[in-house]
């Protein structure tokens, strides 16, 4: 949630007595936990859980999507989320009737993209993890969505994600910065990783950044970028758009920082108009009808309507009026920088394949 406006961060300074009074809340909520007077429960089963310390998009998504893949073809995996803006509330398995209302987008996306993937959501980990246990008796491993600052868990294996254009170190609380957590608490990561880099990001520059961050000895820091595949229709995966520098394009778009999306499509498209919604907007049938009207506005001869996987899945329920439209998926995924992706997967794979399982006391 970075903003950028002179008039916004003026307003967000003069909330600084807030932020004060939040940061210290957040403190002494740590020191609590940290003394052991609040106590984080630890499970007998390998928990990997990803974060980071501020509101805003990092790319939490994208890594759990890139863990899926990497631990899938050896490890029977499974999901959990909070399921923000859902409508149900509890612990509920996705199954085949599932939308995104039931679970939340990002469940629904994980859902969707990996068959036979097991997905669950629970505003309270520490009841959903037992059932989630008890429903997949076969489970290997878990990936914990969004869960860094929910110490009421304590996961095995911690991946802090931190934005490359709003780096936690400069950061401040909320309301006047970003973070939702204090500095201090980086250091229960075992990784850190900082996304949405640059593609030609410099050793210097990576170095400058490392230091900042002050990694303790045990931890690691990767760097990742933002890479964007072939737009696929939102009712067909194998009907695709290539863009061209002649497409003109209708971003529909409720994501919390869409600007590396715009800024690929300033690159890729010869022009792109904007209907954007909050970050997990729910559709609406008039929502639906103000991008048609919006895109037939557009006179180009290739012209699309390009969206993000996550506001896909919570478009489709207007699945038959989406069939007959030019609407497009962009899919995205992480790219690590520096070569280091094969020693990032060594650090998790080595996780649950050297997890020690506690006997029950």
């Amino acid at each position: 949630m970075n903003f950028n406006t002179i008039f916004l961060k003026s307003f967000r300074v003069l909330l600084l007595p807030i932020a004060v009074v939040y940061g210290l809340v957040i403190r002494i909520r740590n020191w609590m936990f940290d003394k052991g007077y609040l106590t984080a429960a630890e499970f007998n089963f390998p928990l990997i859980c990803i974060g980071n310390l501020a509101v805003g998009g990092t790319g939490k998504s994208p890594m759990v999507e890139y863990l899926i893949r990497l631990l899938q073809p050896h490890y029977r995996v499974g999901t959990l989320s909070r399921g923000y803006k859902r409508r149900t509330k509890g612990y509920v398995l996705a199954n085949a009737n599932s939308t995104a209302i039931d679970i939340g987008d990002e469940p629904m996306l994980f859902h969707q993209k990996f068959p036979g993937l097991p997905v669950a959501v629970g505003e309270e980990r520490l009841v959903a993890i037992p059932q989630m246990l008890q429903d997949i008796p076969d489970l290997q491993a878990i990936v914990l969505d969004d869960a860094f600052q929910h110490r009421s868990v304590k996961a095995g294996f911690n991946i802090l994600l931190t934005e490359y254009s709003n780096i936690y170190a400069y950061d401040f609380f909320l309301p006047t910065g970003d973070l939702r957590d204090e500095w201090a608490s980086a250091k229960r990561a075992d990784v850190i990783v900082v996304t949405k880099c640059p593609i030609d990001l410099s050793f210097e520059k990576k170095q400058k950044i490392i230091r900042s961050l002050k990694p303790a000895a045990h931890q690691k820091v990767f760097f990742t970028r933002i890479a964007y595949g072939i737009p696929y229709h939102i009712c067909n995966y194998d009907n695709e758009w290539v863009l061209t520098p002649r497409d003109e394009a209708l971003l529909v778009c409720g994501i919390a920082n869409p600007k590396p999306l715009k800024d690929y499509l300033h690159e890729h498209t010869h022009t792109y108009y904007q209907q954007d919604y909050s970050d997990h907007h729910i559709f609406s049938i008039d929502d639906l009808n103000d991008i048609k009207t919006k895109f037939n506005h557009i006179q180009a001869k290739d012209k699309l309507i390009l969206t993000t996987e996550k506001d896909a899945v919570r478009l489709l329920k207007f699945k038959e009026e989406l069939a007959e439209l030019p609407m497009f998926v962009l899919p995205i995924r992480h790219v690590f920088l520096f070569n280091e992706a094969d020693e990032f997967n060594r650090l998790v794979m080595d996780f649950i394949r050297n997890f020690k399982f506690k006997p029950a006391s």
